[in-house]
């Protein structure tokens, strides 16, 4: 059997309300909505963290964020760590099949030498390492107006280790051209291929080009610019596949689009240090935002696409997770997944076949925070609406077929579905803590506090 070329697409801090097949109304996007319409959309997908170096961590390594070896966001000088060495991702796994393995876009999984796209099993790769850029100049720019040592701005555009200057260039459009550079290599090559491509947009700061500005001249300001940024990455993901069938690599190329986490509404914007805050992102009718275990923090699009294989016009509404995407598409590649640690499950007999999945237990994790979804039960614990916010429940309680919005507390009416839960999510914290303790904590990664 010939092995499949993967696609995996991941937007940053896109939330649930910011698609037009997941129900976004004030602008379109066609290419991904395209892109669903010939593929299986899910409903009820999330990432595996409201915020994004766990949550990339999990989709690369298919274990939970805590067994992965990363808990919180990265910091951005360049001695921070990040991914442990030992813990295997799928461009490792796949380049073990002879896979070409490619990266394009936003890395935060660390910085120093031995954190990078090529020491996690990556053979090219092209970005940026940090949490976030300047989107034309390249910058990493937190805490540019306190000068002083790890906090100045710091250029962070590199290809392969060495770093380039591109400066008047967008960064999106900068990815998506070297996507199509690195799969027109592939195909010359003819062995299958692993392409990773992380956005940074629509992550601040809030710059997009004024073309793409221009389509939406009705919309405020906040909303015009999240649609143009979102726009870009909706004609790039168009771009790539367009350039895969063009290839005749489309029947044997399967392709995942997610979001790290819900929508933000952080305030670090403008690079003269402005605090104004953004809301130009939306969570649709959920709850919570980015750091939120509500379900507007990590309940996000989620496609998955292959011609040929994949049934169009699916929705799909079973649970699932970025920590699938690891056995998934290993095992499409004929790899015996249990070789390896995961917390993920293979979800192709399901989109692929039509297979009933068996009831899953997922959690979470976020600072204080737990949460834990069984069925259509999912209980937060501590929950934070948003970033520092105090905890609006100690014990918050929703059935989400009836309440996708988590408006309704039903610890109450339901004590031992609560208590249950409870004790799932308690214990399954225990063991995350006790390991971290363990195996991770004494390699003394560059985190912030989590």
């Amino acid at each position: 059997m010939k092995k499949p070329n993967f696609i995996v697409f991941l937007t940053d801090d896109q939330g649930y309300g910011d698609l037009s097949c997941m129900g976004c109304e004030d602008f379109r996007t066609p290419r991904l909505d395209r892109m669903a319409h010939d593929g299986a959309r899910f409903t009820d997908w999330y990432s595996n963290s409201p915020v994004c170096s766990p949550s990339r961590a999990a989709l690369l390594s298919g274990r939970y964020p805590g067994n992965a070896g990363v808990r919180s966001i990265l910091a951005g000088h360049r001695t921070a760590t990040g991914l442990p060495q030992n813990t295997p991702t799928l461009a490792s796994a796949l380049k073990d099949l002879d896979y070409q393995t490619y990266m394009t876009g936003k890395w935060h999984l660390g910085l120093d030498e031995d954190s990078r796209p090529h020491q996690h099993g990556f053979d090219h790769w092209y970005g940026f390492m940090a949490g976030c850029i300047d989107y034309y100049s390249h910058i990493f720019y937190w805490g540019m107006n306190n000068p002083g040592p790890g906090v100045n701005p710091t250029h962070d555009l590199w290809e392969d280790g060495k770093e380039l200057w591109q400066d008047g260039e967008y960064f999106t459009e900068m990815i998506t051209q070297k996507a199509l550079s690195y799969i027109r290599d592939a195909a010359r090559d003819g062995r299958p291929f692993m392409l990773y491509v992380p956005y940074n947009a629509p992550h601040y700061p809030m710059h997009a080009p004024k073309e793409y500005m221009d389509r939406f001249p009705d919309l405020p300001w906040d909303r015009q610019v999240m649609a143009a940024m979102l726009a870009t990455v909706d004609d790039s993901v168009g771009a790539i596949l367009d350039e895969v069938e063009r290839l005749g690599l489309a029947q044997d190329t399967c392709s995942f689009f997610m979001a790290d986490n819900g929508p933000s509404r952080e305030t670090r914007n403008w690079l003269d240090g402005t605090l104004d805050p953004y809301y130009g992102g939306s969570a649709g009718k959920l709850k919570g935002h980015k750091f939120s275990l509500y379900e507007g923090g990590m309940r996000v699009p989620g496609i998955m696409h292959w011609p040929g294989k994949i049934p169009g016009g699916q929705v799909l509404g079973e649970p699932c997770a970025a920590m699938d995407i690891f056995p998934t598409m290993l095992n499409a590649a004929g790899r015996d997944v249990s070789q390896y640690e995961v917390d993920g499950m293979d979800i192709l007999p399901y989109v692929a076949e039509g297979d009933e999945l068996s009831e899953r237990t997922i959690y979470w994790e976020m600072g204080k925070q737990t949460a834990v979804r069984r069925g259509k039960w999912k209980l937060v614990i501590n929950g934070q609406l948003v970033e520092s916010s105090p905890p609006e429940d100690e014990l918050h309680l929703a059935n989400l077929e009836e309440d996708m919005g988590e408006k309704h507390n039903l610890k109450d009416v339901n004590p031992d579905v609560t208590e249950d839960l409870q004790h799932a999510a308690e214990d399954w914290r225990i063991n995350i803590e006790e390991r971290w303790e363990r195996e991770f904590l004494p390699k003394k990664q560059g985190t912030v506090a989590h």
